[in-house]
């Protein structure tokens, strides 16, 4: 049985594989983690959809060398947002 952090964990990373701004997704399943651990934490501290997509707009330019403009950073932020907060409504945001 997997722990309430690996289901969360697994469906950001579901999530980050969707948007794929880099277009691997399909082969490297993993090409995102480095954004898990923020993401969650900003999510845990209740980051708004300005500094969420504000992080994300950071991880494209700065971490994956990619113009932000056509990857919407702000619309995944929302998505992430309402994301969490379903998870949370069916009490799986929890830590443990």
């Amino acid at each position: 049985m997997r722990s309430g952090i690996d289901v969360i964990e697994g469906g950001l990373r579901h999530l980050l594989n969707e948007w794929d701004p880099l277009g691997v997704a399909d082969d490297v399943q993993d090409e995102y983690d480095c954004m898990l651990a923020p993401l969650l934490q900003q999510l845990r501290d209740g980051a708004g959809q300005t500094q969420m997509g504000d992080y994300l707009r950071h991880e494209l330019e700065d971490h994956f060398s990619l113009d932000p403009l056509g990857h919407r950073p702000e619309a995944m932020a929302s998505r992430v947002i309402s994301w969490w907060a379903a998870a949370d409504q069916a009490g799986g945001s929890s830590d443990g």
